[in-house]
């Protein structure tokens, strides 16, 4: 009896996925997502590794915790956008509408802002280059909803 009791678990063990099928389910690294709709969609933790997401649509989606690692986010929309957490590094959010995002705890030390839209938007404790701070800061207007926090004084604007 004990013999066949570890044989099924040796089975299930082998033969059971390393992730849990929901993460498996967000994994979208290294694809091409060109005008791709995820809007008001929960894809907290979901992978967007290298990913081209130009032109698409992620407002109001629940990204908490997500790898966005060197996506390319030009001209998408991530207005309205849960990002608390997630990782940016090294992104391209060139002409991209983060208008009341909130970013709290998110990491984009490299990520190239150019063009964007952050009215509303909360940067509380994001890291990033003081430059891309300085021209934030140049454009930065507005309230949180989420968070009722002013977008110059969450990005500690001078």
């Amino acid at each position: 009896m004990r013999s066949h009791l570890i044989g099924f678990l040796l089975l299930v063990f082998l033969f059971s996925p390393a992730y849990p099928s929901w993460a498996l389910e967000h994994d979208y690294g290294k694809q091409y997502l060109v005008g791709a709709d995820f809007s008001d969609t929960d894809l907290r933790g979901a992978t967007f590794y290298l990913t081209n997401l130009q032109n698409a649509n992620l407002s109001g989606s629940n990204l908490e915790g997500a790898s966005l690692f060197g996506a390319k986010l030009l001209k998408t929309d991530l207005s309205n956008t849960n990002l608390k957490n997630a990782t940016l590094d090294s992104s391209i959010l060139d002409g991209a509408d983060l208008t009341n995002a909130y970013l709290e705890d998110a990491f984009a030390f490299n990520t190239q802002f150019k063009d964007v839209k952050i009215s509303g938007s909360d940067f509380t404790n994001v890291l990033i280059t003081n430059d891309q701070r300085n021209y934030l800061c140049s454009i930065a207007s507005g309230t949180n909803s989420v968070s009722t926090r002013n977008t110059r004084d969450s990005l500690e604007c001078k």
